[in-house]
């Protein structure tokens, strides 16, 4: 049995997951890793992040379709990052079950010493033998079975050889091509430099574009192999033509693939099954702050704030239903900070035996849902003072109002009206005015709890809601205390100024039942503080109460 090191060109096979399960010397050596270090690695790690991609988008679903690859042209990372071209192909080994891949890398230039050596051997084979007419046909049964287009050229430039590819492939017979100069076959239109190179001895590789007999535009890629006698004259030529052309087209989604990847303003994830991520693209990078190779085999359930549902399980409930998912999540930066992304999760077509692979496609939306918490904010409070405004304290009053009669309590509603605020607007101005309702505000709200409510109703209208005091007494304590910390001069530019407070006290149930009328009764309490001589506090009275 042939032992992988004795292969002269690079070789690998890995399980269904693209785990490297072995290697070859001539791997390790174009790689420059050991193989211990290699079979720790899937095969994916050998590419840079376009091949990745290509290889998770193409090749996996054309091997589980197909059962193998050939001639794919890809780039293999070299010992110092470097790319490395290589011809790829792959044979699927192993049971259903338990499917294995064999690829064999054809590196340009080693294939090249590769194929002269192997139709170097051929030639000697058949000097040796050619009496033997079975050998003839077995050789041309080779040949004719290779899917690339193989034929011999003498140093006058004559075809002595072409397979059956070469035939079928210009549409024409051995006669008419056997005898025939080579310059005169389109294929080698304007290539005289390359074969006067090739007969000095020089191996020649160049690619050309042509139309076939059926008028289709192939892509070949074309080597030139010296024949050398014994004394090491040229006598001719071996002609390799590969047909690229599904590659060239491979190539060309490919590279508009990765252009997509590369330049889209969202960011884009390709993770497992199991939310590890495999990469990401420089868009994930300036959402998230994360680098690819920091950001790589990390989850994304790491993401999330540890305060955050995990959304996870029913992300991948759903595509395991549906193929797909759209939804709102949050995650942190790398410096910590918080975002919001609207993101779409798909699952991309597979095979049981292929590991599943997941696309994420990330939009930053913080900014703007933190735009819409500013309208919602200032929809419901004043913007002055931040504090609720008529809407808000109404509604929050109602919810007070039903949640106290499923479980009786008491609530008080204080109505405050600033004394003296006027004389202030007049004597110094707007800002002056607005500046002490910004500090009466926060003055009122030190005086509660965070159960409480403190809202500005409009202009030096001021509303409490306390939520279950003990009694009239604890509203009676609390109303004092607002009045003293209004009545506390402040100082506007060495500038003292003071305003006072008149409070009108309204308690649900023993004065109203319903908001509205709990807030009239307030207010006509607050109306009788005033008139009792400003800067102190009125309960409302019993018969405001059946007024109302």
């Amino acid at each position: 049995m042939i032992k992988l090191d004795q292969v002269p060109c690079p070789l690998a096979q890995c399980d269904g997951q693209g785990l490297l399960l072995s290697v070859n010397v001539a791997l390790c050596q174009l790689t420059g890793q050991p193989a211990a270090q290699l079979m720790q690695l899937r095969l994916e790690q050998l590419l840079p992040p376009a091949g990745r991609i290509f290889l998770h988008t193409h090749l996996w679903p054309m091997l589980l379709r197909d059962g193998e690859l050939r001639e794919i042209y890809l780039k293999l990372l070299g010992p110092h990052g470097e790319l490395i071209p290589v011809l790829a192909n792959c044979q699927q080994t192993g049971s259903a079950e338990r499917p294995q891949y064999c690829w064999v890398f054809f590196v340009a230039q080693e294939r090249s010493a590769f194929e002269a050596e192997l139709l170097d051997a051929r030639q000697r084979v058949e000097a040796a033998n050619l009496a033997l007419a079975d050998n003839e046909r077995f050789l041309n049964t080779i040949a004719n079975a290779l899917p690339s287009l193989v034929a011999y050229v003498d140093r006058q430039l004559h075809y002595r050889f072409a397979n059956q590819v070469y035939h079928d492939w210009f549409g024409c017979t051995s006669e008419a091509i056997i005898g025939s100069a080579i310059l005169a076959s389109p294929l080698f239109a304007n290539e005289e430099a390359a074969i006067q190179a090739v007969l000095t001895g020089q191996a020649q590789q160049f690619e050309r574009s042509l139309a076939t007999g059926q008028h289709a535009l192939r892509h070949t890629l074309v080597n030139l192999t010296p024949d050398c006698d014994l004394l090491g004259e040229v006598i001719g030529f071996f002609v390799l033509v590969s047909d690229v052309s599904a590659l060239k087209l491979a190539q060309a989604d490919l590279q508009l693939a990765a252009s997509v990847y590369e330049a889209a303003s969202e960011g884009i994830v390709v993770t497992d099954a199991q939310l590890q991520i495999i990469s990401v693209n420089p868009a994930f990078t300036r959402i998230t702050g994360w680098p690819a190779p920091a950001a790589q085999g990390c989850s994304m359930s790491a993401l999330n704030p540890p305060d955050a549902p995990d959304h996870h399980p029913a992300l991948l409930e759903a595509i395991q239903q549906h193929g797909q998912w759209a939804g709102e999540s949050w995650y942190l930066r790398r410096d910590g900070r918080p975002f919001l992304a609207w993101q779409t999760v798909a699952a991309l077509p597979g095979h049981e035996s292929a590991a599943p692979r997941l696309v994420w496609m990330l939009n930053d939306i913080t900014e703007r849902w933190q735009k819409d918490e500013r309208i919602r904010h200032l929809a419901f409070h004043d913007p002055l003072t931040n504090l609720p405004n008529r809407a808000l304290t109404m509604e929050r009053l109602e919810q007070l109002i039903i949640s106290a009669q499923r479980q009786p309590k008491h609530i008080a509603l204080l109505y405050l009206d600033l004394d003296g605020f006027k004389q202030i607007n007049d004597q110094f101005g707007h800002d002056a005015g607005d500046w002490v309702l910004q500090q009466v505000a926060l003055r009122l709200v030190a005086q509660t709890r965070s159960a409480d409510t403190v809202a500005r109703f409009g202009g030096d209208e001021f509303i409490v809601l306390l939520n279950h005091p003990m009694d009239a007494l604890a509203s009676s304590q609390i109303a004092e205390r607002m009045i003293a910390a209004v009545n506390q001069a402040l100082d506007w530019g060495g500038q003292a100024l003071q305003v006072g407070v008149s409070i009108g006290i309204a308690q649900f149930p023993i004065h109203a039942v319903r908001a509205a009328e709990l807030l009239q009764a307030a207010d006509q309490a607050m109306y009788a503080a005033k008139t009792a001589g400003k800067n102190t506090f009125r309960f409302a009275r019993a018969s405001d109460a059946t007024a109302l």
